[in-house]
């Protein structure tokens, strides 16, 4: 399509450059930042270089006024090849959305991640962050003018893998509320009063991650009621409490299941992912909450911030080892992780060792073996154990052995908080 689209990131153990999980990814290495970035110490400069190196992607797929390139490579034709990056060579092709095949889901998600990381960025590198924030603001305009899910019009290439099955008005508000943050043009502000509760704001759904944003644009937007005391924002303060209400075990309203071992189980495949992005809310919630100096109610029971961070540190505690198995989900931390991780680079031997290209197909060879992975692809994070605290260990076992960005992006501030505050909870 003649566009420069270098760069980026693939979303997990494949070869694909999905643009909707990208974003979110983004989003959340900025909030991260944004929120615990002064804990990161020495490590603040390299999430800056990550989020940087999404960015410079997210730019240029989206030079072209209202497209989007949300996609490179044919996922189909990709997962039928067990190949090395470097030996890569199935077809590059793009997909975009545009006024004709709308995308509202994944520009608006662009759109956060754009304003979120210009945030990132407004003291270290004041021309770029007004880049992104220009940027996010075109983008944005485009997600709300054009309506429409990029599922549709893309069906045969982004599902099953990353269909918007919650459909686009979650990102419409998340993008909105992340504008309104980065911009502090009333615009925004007003134009969260007037559609919040078409686009759901009020919805009981409790799930936060790549596909649905309800529960993050919920806690987002409490901080500007209890930290910037933006009043015409007080309902999210009750949203945010009755997601918190529903996690909380013992809690009147809890509708959340919990593994025997004590992990927050939401879905068979990359559950893991539901755990760092709550984790990390709960962080966030709580820290909001302390600078207010309020609570939550559920149903007559307190609950504080202490409590949210605990349960917070229990669940990383539980993904970095304290488990039934006494399994870290973390690859290469701890005596005991995952050594068969669902990962072409990981699986197959490196070109140093093997300079010869290994064929499409011959690599399930290595796919399909009992031998632990070559690379150790040290800090990602796998989709975790079952319902039953039980994890096999295998490589064709995507959905508990496939690591993926953005189960690691909010568990970066998660972590940050809790290295710096451990024993302060």
């Amino acid at each position: 399509m003649h566009v420069d689209l270098v760069g980026g990131y693939y979303d997990a153990g494949d070869n694909v450059k999905f643009g909707f999980p990208m974003a979110f990814t983004t989003t959340m290495l900025s909030w991260s930042v944004i929120e615990f970035g002064g804990l990161m110490k020495g490590e603040l400069q390299n999430a800056k270089e990550a989020i940087r190196w999404a960015t410079d992607y997210l730019l240029k797929a989206t030079a072209h006024p209202d497209t989007i390139y949300v996609q490179v490579g044919d996922a189909n034709k990709d997962h039928a090849c067990w190949e090395r990056p470097e030996d890569m060579d199935t077809p590059r092709s793009v997909f975009k959305v545009d006024k004709n095949s709308p995308g509202s889901d994944v520009a608006g998600e662009t759109a956060a991640a754009l304003a979120a990381a210009s945030l990132v960025f407004r003291r270290s590198d004041p021309t770029y962050s007004r880049l992104l924030a220009i940027r996010a603001i075109r983008v944005f305009e485009f997600a709300d003018k054009y309506r429409g899910s990029y599922s549709n019009g893309l069906k045969n290439f982004v599902c099953p893998f990353y269909c918007s099955f919650s459909g686009y008005e979650d990102e419409l508000l998340w993008g909105a509320a992340w504008l309104h943050k980065a911009t502090k043009n009333p615009a925004y502000l007003s134009y969260i009063q007037v559609n919040g509760q078409t686009l759901g704001a009020a919805n009981f759904d409790n799930f936060f991650g790549w596909d649905n944003k309800h529960v993050g644009a919920r806690i987002l937007l409490s901080k500007a009621f209890l930290v910037q005391k933006v009043q015409s924002l007080h309902d999210y303060k009750g949203h945010a409490d009755n997601f918190i209400c529903s996690i909380i075990p013992g809690a009147p309203f809890s509708s959340t299941k919990y593994t025997p071992g004590g992990l927050l189980f939401k879905m068979s495949d990359t559950n893991m992912q539901y755990v760092t992005s709550t984790s990390f809310l709960l962080l966030a919630y709580a820290k909001y909450l302390t600078s207010a100096r309020r609570f939550v109610d559920c149903g007559g029971i307190t609950v504080t911030p202490k409590r949210l961070r605990t349960l917070a540190k229990q669940q990383v505690d539980y993904l970095l080892g304290e488990n039934p198995l006494k399994m870290s989900y973390m690859v290469g931390y701890g005596p005991r992780y995952p050594r068969r991780i669902h990962h072409r680079g990981s699986s197959l031997p490196s070109i140093a060792s093997h300079p010869t290209k290994i064929q499409c197909s011959s690599g399930f060879n290595f796919m399909k073996s009992q031998a632990p992975n070559p690379n150790i692809l040290v800090g990602a994070v796998v989709g975790g154990p079952d319902k039953n605290d039980r994890f096999p260990d295998q490589r064709p076992d995507y959905e508990q052995s496939e690591p993926s960005t953005y189960i690691n992006a909010p568990l970066v501030g998660t972590l940050a908080y809790l290295a710096h505050s451990f024993g302060q909870l």
